[in-house]
């Protein structure tokens, strides 16, 4: 049935309320235009396009770096990360020991722990590293923000957070090393020095940072381990998960030494004890077999501790060594160049003999002084003054008493008697080694040094006189001798003319004392043989020598050793009034030399001789009572 027009809107009425629709007139007012002001605006075509074109430009470089990492260099990424996870540590053994003559070590080697960090293992996350900083911290009993700042501000991966630690911490850093990540413990060998200050121009040191000086840089090739591996498994947090060794480490091998160690300490004693009373800074001891080369004793004062370089040498210790004016890393006994004084005599003496130019019997006349003419002025002559009168001498007696007048007239001429001149003088004191190194097996030697005309021509200027010449035979002026160069010299001189390298090192030794290589001693030449010196004429130096003890200038003293000995004194003007350099070269036994002790004291205000005597006969009588 059809609805009219009214009945439609009868129909219309009942369904939409009067209610409703007031209560729709109301909210419409109450949200204002809001509705009316909305404006729907759609997106772009060309819009839509871009930003899926950028998806998939997205997708793509995300595809081609996966493609690269995966299969371009995945064995490069591969081979890295088996790096992270496997690394090998370098497994360290001890270096060999060094022992004296009667295989009484020198030096032993310290186990020491340090602490490591690798830096690359530690969190990323800024609150965790603190706490494990605050950690370590409190167990080393450091402020935790100065430990952040130092591994901070260090550029290398690897750091040494502590060293040496001692047995409490190193337990606590055991128990809780795990829990730390980054950090492990290292085990370490440490050079310890026996009795350091007495040693150590020997010896050298060995530092962490492998510089070395002495016995331990010249044979450092047969001190030196040779170190093992060990590969180390870890997981991404650092953390070990297994070890294995891949070679075995080997113990470096040991030296044995001519030096006697309780040879040495006597000599270093008995020197500081006079030093000390003397108030003398600069000195030298050294004690050599006259038939090997081998070295007994060598002291340098002052000395230094080599124990400071091994456990780690503080800034503050190293000023203080380094800006010591006399010197304690110096070893005077090698280095130190000096006037030899009368110890030159009996080479002039033997030049002499060699070159026939006087008769050990014949005499010459000291008034104390001797006169050098002036073709300037007659009236004035040049005078240089003996230390003494010492009447007719003949050459024992000149040796004996150290006459200067003697020496004057065999070295440059005087009156009757013809002299050697420079050149010569110079020729025999070449022959026993001055003037150039001895080849000790130590470095830094240095060669002394003779002079002649032609080189103070060339470096001076000036023209060689007459009265260079005679300062040269008592050796003064110019020409310079280290200690080790004048008992060298004189073991040459006393032992029948055999000139030998000086050694330290006696042998090799393996891990059970025995001798695996022995040096044998180094003869350098047979003066004798090679007939540039006659025995006969080093009879009779030496018996000069000996005259030296029985009435000379050693007498008081060395004439009360347990065995007969020869001698002969020297001292040196320094430049300063009333300051010598004080020398003393004793031999002995008289009858069949054993060993050369030669005595330098530096700058002493008092009677050199004295001191230098009262040092040897100390030094002689213990060696001779004690001789093993």
């Amino acid at each position: 049935m059809k609805l009219n027009f009214k009945d439609k809107k009868k129909k219309l009425i009942e369904k939409f309320q009067p209610s409703e629709v007031l209560l729709d007139s109301l909210s419409q007012k109450k949200e204002g235009d809001f509705f009316e002001n909305k404006i729907e605006t759609p997106l772009s075509k060309s819009n839509i396009f871009w930003f899926f074109f950028f998806i998939l430009v997205i997708i793509f470089l995300l595809l081609v770096k996966s493609f690269q990492l995966q299969v371009l260099e995945k064995d490069k990424f591969l081979a890295l990360a088996q790096k992270n996870k496997f690394i090998f540590q370098k497994i360290k053994s001890q270096r060999g020991i060094i022992y004296d003559q009667n295989f009484e070590p020198l030096v032993l080697n310290k186990v020491s722990f340090n602490l490591i960090l690798d830096k690359k293992f530690l969190p990323k996350n800024e609150k965790e590293r603190m706490k494990i900083f605050e950690e370590v911290a409190k167990i080393l009993k450091k402020n935790p923000d100065i430990l952040k700042k130092e591994i901070e501000n260090t550029k290398e991966e690897k750091i040494k957070i502590a060293q040496n630690l001692d047995h409490q911490t190193l337990l606590l850093l055991e128990t809780k090393i795990s829990k730390l990540p980054g950090f492990e413990i290292e085990k370490t060998i440490q050079r310890e020095y026996i009795k350091g200050e007495i040693f150590s121009h020997i010896i050298g040191y060995q530092t962490k940072s492998k510089i070395k000086a002495g016995l331990e840089k010249v044979y450092d090739e047969i001190l030196s381990e040779k170190l093992g591996k060990m590969k180390v498994e870890r997981d991404v947090k650092g953390k070990v998960l297994s070890k294995k060794i891949v070679s075995l480490p080997q113990p470096g091998k040991n030296l044995w030494l001519w030096i006697d160690g309780k040879l040495q300490e006597k000599v270093y004693q008995e020197m500081k004890r006079v030093m000390e009373k003397t108030n003398v800074k600069i000195a030298s001891a050294i004690l050599l077999d006259v038939k090997t080369g081998g070295v007994l004793s060598l002291v340098s004062f002052p000395s230094y501790d080599n124990n400071l370089f091994s456990k780690g040498i503080t800034k503050e210790q190293w000023q203080i060594l380094k800006n010591d004016p006399y010197r304690p890393l110096f070893n005077y006994s090698i280095k130190g160049e000096f006037l030899p004084a009368s110890t030159i005599k009996p080479f002039l003496a033997l030049a002499a003999l060699q070159e026939k130019i006087i008769d050990p019997k014949k005499k010459i006349y000291c008034p104390g002084f001797i006169s050098i003419p002036n073709p300037w002025n007659p009236k004035s002559p040049t005078i240089i003054k003996d230390w003494k009168v010492h009447h007719w001498t003949d050459l024992k007696k000149a040796i004996a008493q150290s006459c200067n007048v003697y020496f004057f007239a065999i070295g440059g001429g005087y009156k009757d008697q013809k002299g050697l001149g420079p050149l010569k003088i110079k020729k025999y004191l070449e022959i026993f080694g001055w003037g150039k190194k001895t080849g000790i097996d130590l470095l830094g030697e240095a060669k002394g040094f003779l002079p002649d005309p032609q080189w103070k021509e060339t470096k001076l200027g000036q023209k060689w006189t007459l009265g260079d010449t005679y300062l040269y035979a008592i050796g003064h002026e110019f020409v310079k001798v280290t200690p080790l160069q004048l008992a060298v010299s004189f073991s040459a001189l006393v032992n029948g003319g055999k000139l030998f390298r000086p050694k330290i090192v006696r042998g090799i030794l393996d891990e059970k004392k025995n001798i695996i290589e022995e040096k044998k001693p180094e003869l350098i030449e047979d003066l004798v043989k090679s007939g540039k010196i006659k025995k006969e004429n080093l009879k009779i130096v030496k018996e000069a020598m000996r005259e030296a003890v029985v009435s000379g200038s050693c007498t008081n003293w060395l004439d009360k050793l347990p065995v007969k000995a020869g001698c002969k004194t020297g001292t040196a003007q320094t430049g300063e009034k009333g300051i010598y350099d004080g020398w003393l070269v004793v031999f002995a036994p008289y009858e069949d030399p054993q060993v050369v002790l030669v005595i330098f004291l530096h700058k002493i205000n008092k009677n050199p001789h004295r001191f230098v005597l009262e040092i040897a006969k100390s030094i002689l009588e213990w060696y001779f009572k004690n001789e093993r």
